[in-house]
């Protein structure tokens, strides 16, 4: 069966339901789940990413958003989609930029806006399973466990943690997280889902409802995705790198004989298909159906068969 709806894990998707002018309502709905009752979102609005610093790359899934409340007190809310290498030394190092930003030229007193990083985890990053928890509030505190600091909060969702079924859900906070851990299996509405809110998240995560260039963008945007994954749930990037360099040295031998340009052509075509197999084998250990491993790795139902033998 055809995906119906975007996979929200991915910087394209994450972007269109929380990046967006046309979205803002969704993010507020979402960010005041997560916010104290005094830092209840009123109206918000984005900084240019373009001009944070950091790589385009790095910065594409990363918000920050100058928020307001009903009284107009303002604070800012830095949102990402976090990655997996020191995801922890990241969100340290983001968050310092919505701080330095503040800054004043003059006789500024140092004075801050609160501000709160927010990042949502597709993976477990604690250790010890029995100290796992899903959700993490965290703030400076002393030795005694005393609030040290009350103007930045980081909160770690780690996804794979929400377990909780339709009929289990019992806060609005809940129907969010199923919302966006299960938006790319579903192929219709869940009546728990069906109000306003969710109705418009649902509109704009159809595929069907993209142009041809946000849909090629969103499939460029999957396989980087997978690649990410692959990361924490096998050695991909092992994998990845070996591939690349045993077809780089087996494509430079032979470009002593066919011409060295031949040969380096050869050894990166060879590489990158190391890395399509190791997208595919995660794939397959998740349960993927084959259509979707096809669709995101444009290899062949033969090629993906031959892994395990088992998925025609």
């Amino acid at each position: 069966m055809a995906t119906k709806y975007l996979n929200p894990y991915t910087d394209f998707g994450f972007k269109k339901l929380f990046g967006e002018e046309a979205s803002k309502d969704l993010l507020v709905d979402f960010l005041n789940q997560l916010l104290p009752p005094q830092h209840q979102v009123a109206e918000l609005s984005f900084k240019n990413p373009e001009k944070m610093p950091g790589t385009a790359k790095e910065r594409k899934a990363i918000f920050d958003i100058y928020c307001k409340n009903v009284n107009g007190e303002q604070f800012i809310v830095e949102m990402q989609k976090a990655k997996v290498k020191f995801f922890k030394d990241r969100s340290l190092f983001y968050s310092t930029f919505p701080i330095k930003n503040q800054a004043q030229k003059g006789g500024w007193s140092f004075k801050l806006l609160p501000v709160y990083m927010i990042a949502i985890l597709d993976f477990v990053y604690d250790e010890q399973e029995e100290a796992a928890k899903f959700r993490r509030d965290v703030c400076l505190k002393d030795q005694d466990g005393d609030i040290f600091y009350d103007k930045l909060h980081f909160k770690f969702l780690q996804m794979p943690l929400f377990n909780k079924q339709a009929d289990e859900l019992a806060t609005h906070f809940d129907k969010w997280l199923y919302f966006l851990k299960n938006l790319e299996n579903f192929d219709h509405i869940p009546a728990i889902l069906n109000e306003p809110i969710f109705q418009k998240g649902f509109e704009i995560a159809e595929l069907a409802q993209l142009r041809p260039k946000q849909l090629d963008d969103y499939q460029k945007s999957l396989l980087e995705y997978w690649e990410v994954k692959n990361v924490m749930d096998t050695s991909f990037e092992e994998g990845v790198v070996k591939g690349k360099e045993e077809g780089l040295a087996e494509g430079m031998a032979k470009g002593k004989e066919e011409g060295l340009l031949e040969g380096m052509t050869k050894g990166k075509e060879e590489g990158l298909l190391a890395g399509k197999y190791a997208i595919a084998k995660t794939m397959l250990a998740d349960g993927e159906p084959l259509e979707k491993i096809i669709r995101y790795t444009q290899l062949s139902a033969e090629q993906i068969a031959a892994l395990n033998g088992t998925r025609k």
